[in-house]
């Protein structure tokens, strides 16, 4: 099997020749900018960038020789964008090493030594501390309440971080051939490659709730304001379901899977009880899910943090067909648990090795054990495309993500 072949096989549960594997195709499955560096350093890699196209979470773009290195099966179609050499410029990180930003992103250094981005308006929107290594928000354009009426929701949108300092492609959103570029860029891509390709739409329900009224506020809204939850829900759908029709117009012939994303989960459990998610998110999960499906060829692919196992019914149903970043380490998660009760509706990408205390404390031996675990668990009869629990972090040592590749080659070559 070609790259393609083996991820979309996966997909259909069906065991492909080898596990695939993925490292750097979603915002979720990435690896920080630090990491990506120290990574190159240890195999003595001196040629390249280490280019930062996800300025909040501060996620490096794999380069070809990494992923070739790796055995990686599936890319982003947003790595097509902001390909020149003067679309970036060099920063200084944390760690003293060497990096790029989009020329895009221009945040204000402070006083303090802390790092600001600020709307067009002046409004301070995302800071990240100083020796910090990702952004954090810092406006919620409804905290203090819901509007009469949700006419301006584009422009309050444009005042959260996640819209303000997006990742390729959609950082080129605002250019009148956008669409068009896409859609060259995406055939491009698939004649250059046998991997497969997927594109982040986000699509966030839930999470775009919080983003605008904050976390504790929208938790206590789905009980006590639904009304006015439903009617912002309402509004974000119409936003976007005209992003799907759109993007499955421009590439839902030419891209293998769509990656929506909504964190619904906390390490204990959902955020909120399946009643609530039936009543409030289910019904529009599927709509999304149904148009994707009416309208391209994509698969469906849910990014959702935490402990998840009480909605996953609800979610299959809503029609998602793939689920990341299974993070085992969470109540409910087990991996034998999760393959047994779901593998056969649902393709797990992710829960390859924990990054919260294996992959960046353990020894590399440690680290190929689990991984080697974690492939007896999840790959038979396929349904599985080998990630770690989420992106790999700064601390974790160069040995560990080599280590945990070699395990993955070792078991498919077994």
């Amino acid at each position: 099997m070609n790259s393609r072949e083996r991820i979309l096989a996966a997909i259909d549960h069906k065991e492909p020749d080898k596990v695939p594997v993925d490292l750097g195709a979603t915002p979720s499955s990435g690896i920080s900018a630090i990491a990506y560096s120290n990574l190159k350093k240890h195999l003595g890699i001196k040629e390249g960038h280490t280019r930062i196209y996800d300025v909040v979470q501060q996620l490096a773009l794999p380069e070809e020789n990494i992923l070739d290195r790796f055995g990686i099966d599936v890319l982003d179609v947003g790595r097509m964008f902001n390909i020149e050499e003067n679309n970036w410029y060099d920063i200084t990180m944390a760690n003293g090493d060497r990096a790029q930003y989009p020329k895009w992103f221009c945040p204000v250094k402070e006083n303090d030594g802390s790092w600001n981005f600020y709307a067009k308006d002046g409004t301070p929107i995302a800071k990240m501390p100083e020796g910090a290594t990702f952004y954090d928000q810092t406006c919620f354009p409804y905290i203090d309440g819901y509007p009469n009426n949700f006419k301006n929701l584009p422009v309050a949108m444009e005042k959260v971080l996640w819209a303000a300092m997006p990742l390729s492609p959609w950082d080129n959103a605002h250019k009148p051939d956008f669409w068009q570029q896409l859609r060259d860029k995406a055939i491009s891509l698939r004649q250059q490659t046998d991997r497969a390709l997927i594109i982040g739409v986000g699509c966030n329900l839930f999470e775009w709730g919080t983003f605008l009224r904050r976390l504790d506020n929208f938790l206590m809204d789905l009980i006590i304001e639904q009304t006015n939850v439903e009617a912002l829900l309402d509004a974000l759908m119409e936003i976007h379901l005209n992003t799907l029709d759109k993007v499955c117009q421009s590439v839902g012939d030419i891209v293998d899977i769509v990656k929506f994303g909504d964190d619904l989960g906390l390490d204990s459990g959902p955020f909120m009880s399946p009643e609530i998610y039936k009543k409030l998110f289910k019904p529009r999960h599927t709509m999304l899910c149904d148009y994707v499906k009416k309208h391209s060829q994509m698969r469906t692919y849910l990014h959702s943090c935490g402990s998840i196992y009480k909605l996953m019914p609800d979610l299959i149903e809503a029609g998602f067909e793939v689920i990341n970043p299974v993070q085992t380490n969470c109540a409910d998660m087990e991996p034998e648990k999760l393959k047994r009760e779901f593998g056969q509706d649902i393709t797990f990408w992710g829960g390859g090795v924990d990054t919260r205390q294996v992959l960046n404390r353990a020894k590399p031996e440690e680290v190929k054990y689990q991984v080697k675990k974690r492939l007896e668990i999840f790959s038979p009869d396929g349904g599985f495309v080998f990630n770690t629990v989420h992106n790999i972090l700064p601390d974790v040592p160069p040995e560990n993500i080599i280590a945990m590749f070699e395990a993955v080659e070792e078991f498919n070559g077994a």
